[in-house]
């Protein structure tokens, strides 16, 4: 006998496949529920996770582990949540963007504009279509890009082409099996990435139509596609954020199956960089990431290959993208003692972060700008306040993510230590890895001309703006655990993290410097250093920052952080 939750869960799961498009996750509903109303236990724990709850539409969008079920990213709930975008763009236009009722797009007359793009993974191109379809059939013009494309080339399409919104169709750097569904808007909001309230208005209407409107019953209509100048400009655009070389690193690079190669090549091609000598076996898209446990580049052993390349090459730098190339992984070789082939190492978001933010300033101050702002995530290393002063710019700390940070009023240059960066606000309102590889590119040939290296300047500019040592931790766990161990460090901070006393505790949940409530802590210790918590907005797993005033005390605090993890 089952109980009556999981009887509950088995009529879904058969209704589920009575409207499920796709035959795979149809199937897989089917023998789900068919081995639930048997009793297996396994079978039941499945349906349970699958169809239980509801993936929850926040940041950014939809993020979840391929498969059947509305916990799951499938065609079902592509097609709904496209739907209730659309219906969103329609109805609440004003909102969006200003006193008309609908942005008028320069691609349209009197209905809304969407384009949609999608990376290489599992299902990206089957959801880009379905989303158009939908969209289409919801009277709003859908636009599709022509084949997979960098996140940051949607992202620069929203406000190229002056739409009211974008879909992208990634799940970046998350593991395989996974996929997403990422919203910007245009209009007032340029093109950024969704932020409450408007997320909330989309997944009440998501909720709304799920419960009463099979899929089945959607209409589809036309779908229209991008002309192939759109990644032509962007090209363009982003090549001419430099100027020419006087110094052409030798580099090794690895897209991480991903689809960064092809356009951050050509950019480089454009601008006179040369083209760096990829991973050869790394550098088609490919889904399934075969040489890789997890396509992040700040996973340990993710760029092994390029370091192995960057060896046996001689390379004077390292670049990596994450699969749908938003992201930027920076390595530099370090100097043998003895007199030996040097090391490489990957420098932190952090260094590559502050690194970047003095190209930017220096660049703004020499250009006679006199205002203007410099941005990171309050989880970013501290030494950006300093910097950005030194500049006279002003220096704003937001919640983590780049919906808040491409936001930041006369934006010169903003990044989170996860290795984002936006080099270039005056293209694109999000985080792009493209043109923060050919940024990093240019300052490295402005530093050979001095005699400098990237690590010689990222060594200055930790010395002379706070000399603070960072790490992340994550604790990879279910989505309960983590929340009872916020809420257990919530009720009771440690009275002290190795050794040093916590001299304050800021809860996020109660807004912290006027900034939007938040599932965050941050704990100030006596010497200076900071420990910070938040869950992951994309994945199920706690991440935990440190920021130290010194190796020692970074080495004590980070092995009673994990101490304490593991006993949690």
């Amino acid at each position: 006998m089952v109980d009556y939750k999981t009887k509950d869960l088995v009529a879904q799961a058969r209704a589920w496949a009575e409207m499920d498009p796709d035959p795979s996750t149809r199937a897989e509903a089917t023998v789900l529920a068919t081995r639930a109303e048997a009793g297996d236990r396994h079978a039941v724990e499945k349906i349970t996770a699958a169809f239980g709850s509801r993936v929850a539409f926040g940041t950014s969008g939809l993020r979840a582990r391929l498969g059947a079920g509305p916990a799951r990213m499938n065609r079902v709930v592509v097609a709904q949540t496209s739907a209730a975008l659309a219906h969103y763009l329609r109805e609440a236009g004003a909102s969006i963007n200003g006193p008309s009722a609908i942005h008028q797009s320069r691609l349209s007359g009197d209905m809304p504009v969407v384009v949609i793009g999608y990376d290489a993974r599992a299902n990206s191109d089957t959801f880009a279509r379905d989303t158009a379809e939908i969209m289409a059939g919801a009277n709003v013009r859908a636009v599709l890009l022509p084949g997979p494309v960098p996140t940051p080339v949607l992202a620069f399409a929203v406000r190229e082409l002056d739409a009211d919104a974008g879909v992208m169709i990634t799940a970046s750097h998350n593991p395989v099996g996974d996929n997403g569904y990422k919203v910007y808007l245009g209009g007032i909001h340029r093109g950024a990435q969704i932020a409450s309230p408007v997320d909330v208005e989309i997944a009440r209407r998501i909720d709304a139509l799920s419960a009463k409107t099979p899929v089945t019953d959607l209409p589809r209509g036309t779908v229209e596609f991008a002309a192939t100048d759109i990644l032509d400009a962007y090209v363009a655009r982003t090549a001419a954020l430099v100027p020419e070389p006087f110094f052409r690193p030798r580099v090794a690079y690895t897209a991480l199956h991903g689809v960064g190669g092809e356009t951050f090549r050509r950019v480089l091609r454009q601008a006179g960089y040369a083209i760096p000598i990829p991973v050869a076996e790394q550098d088609d898209p490919d889904g399934s990431f075969p040489t890789v446990a997890i396509p992040n580049p700040e996973e340990p052993g993710a760029m092994d290959r390029a370091f192995a390349l960057a060896h046996q090459i001689g390379a004077e730098l390292v670049l990596a993208h994450d699969p749908d190339a938003d992201r930027l992984a920076v390595g530099v070789p370090v100097p043998n003692a003895s007199g030996g082939a040097p090391t490489f190492r990957r420098l932190t978001g952090n260094e590559v972060g502050l690194a970047l933010a003095w190209w930017a300033c220096d660049r703004a101050t020499r250009a006679g700008r006199t205002e203007g702002a410099v941005a990171c995530s309050v989880v970013s290393t501290p030494a950006l306040d300093t910097l950005g002063r030194a500049f006279g710019y002003s220096v704003v700390r937001t919640l983590p993510g780049f919906k808040w940070i491409a936001r930041v009023p006369q934006l010169i240059f903003g990044f989170e230590e996860a290795l984002g960066y936006l080099v270039n606000p005056e293209t694109l309102h999000d985080k792009d890895g493209i043109s923060a590889g050919l940024a990093i590119l240019a300052l490295v040939s402005d530093l050979h001309a001095s005699g400098l290296t990237l690590l010689d300047k990222v060594t200055e500019l930790t010395a002379t703006h706070g000399n603070y040592v960072s790490t992340q931790l994550s604790m990879r766990t279910d989505a309960q655990r983590i929340t009872e161990t916020m809420a257990t460090l919530r009720r009771s901070a440690p009275p002290a993290i190795g050794g040093v006393s916590v001299l304050r505790v800021d809860d996020y949940a109660r807004s912290v410097n006027r900034l939007p409530a938040a599932n965050l802590l941050a704990w100030h210790l006596a010497d200076g250093s900071r420990v910070m918590l938040r869950p992951s907005g994309t994945e199920a797993k706690l991440k935990v920052y440190v920021d130290c005033v010194s190796p020692d005390a970074l080495d004590r605090i980070d092995a009673e952080i994990r101490a304490l993890f593991s006993a949690s």
